[in-house]
């Protein structure tokens, strides 16, 4: 059986819903957490380290465009088999292509700050109705001309790709568990 995923608002009490005022973009995907024990650090590193092919091989794409234009490399978005444990990292660390700006048990905030725009990347536990959730957010804030360009372009594909790549990788979690 698989896990719905739904669009929502930035959880409320998020430290993410503080960086949303004045931002150019924000989303926020919701699903039942499939190991409550863990903390967002955990979760987010189980996320990222499932990260299909496919969305790496997206993203060397968008990183060869990009390059035409000025834009920094990102990398890719699955982390190395050899990533630290989730209590190994503290704030200002890089997560992957990310920088590691808020760490607490519940949640956890990465980011990019660029020349063009900052992207900030949420996960929250939380409860809905008594049931333990987990809400993966992104508030984006345009520099420019290009990072308004740039989320035109990505933003789109942004909200069609992240709940697919979250259920694949809610698919493998329930697998691995099986």
């Amino acid at each position: 059986m698989s896990t719905p995923i739904t669009r929502q608002a930035l959880p409320a009490h998020s430290h993410i819903a503080a960086q949303a005022p004045g931002a150019d973009f924000a989303d926020c995907y919701c699903f039942s957490d499939p190991c409550p024990q863990a903390s967002a650090m955990e979760t987010y590193l189980t996320v990222m380290g499932r990260t299909p092919r496919w969305m790496d091989f997206l993203m060397a794409v968008r990183n060869q465009v990009v390059r035409l234009v000025g834009l920094k490399n990102l990398g890719a978005m699955q982390l190395p088999p050899d990533a630290k444990p989730a209590s190994g990292y503290r704030v200002g660390e890089r997560v992957g292509i990310f920088s590691l700006i808020h760490l607490a048990a519940n949640e956890v905030i990465v980011c990019d700050d660029d020349k063009h725009l900052r992207v900030q990347v949420s996960v929250v536990k939380h409860r809905e109705q008594g049931q333990p959730m987990v809400s993966v957010s992104t508030v984006v804030h345009n520099h420019n001309r290009l990072g308004r360009l740039y989320m035109a372009v990505v933003g789109p594909a942004h909200q069609i790709l992240v709940p697919i790549m979250l259920r694949q990788v809610l698919h493998g979690a329930s697998a691995a568990h099986r």
